[in-house]
């Protein structure tokens, strides 16, 4: 199990990112979080099996409805399995 610590840039605010993020997240199986930053971030938390995670960033990175991304930092950090879900934070 992994934890990935992710910063997306570009059109990622305004257009359901979130949303969409934890829909995709919840079908994979993924625990964490995602929240909007000020300007025009959005950070996120994935928790769970390496190639879940991956295809989670990989799909909001390229697959996204509606958003842009135009880079990702993508830090790992120690897995802590401390999300029964994944949420939306405001």
């Amino acid at each position: 199990m992994i934890r990935k610590h992710v910063y997306f840039e570009g059109k990622v605010q305004g257009v359901f990112f979130r949303a969409n993020t934890r829909e995709k997240a919840v079908k994979e199986e993924v625990t964490g979080w995602v929240r909007n930053l000020r300007g025009g971030r959005v950070e996120a938390v994935f928790e769970g099996s390496q190639e879940k995670v991956d295809e989670v960033i990989r799909w909001c990175k390229h697959d996204q409805p509606r958003a842009g991304v135009t880079d990702a930092d993508i830090e790992e950090e120690e897995y802590t399995g401390e999300y029964e879900g994944f949420e939306i934070r405001r």
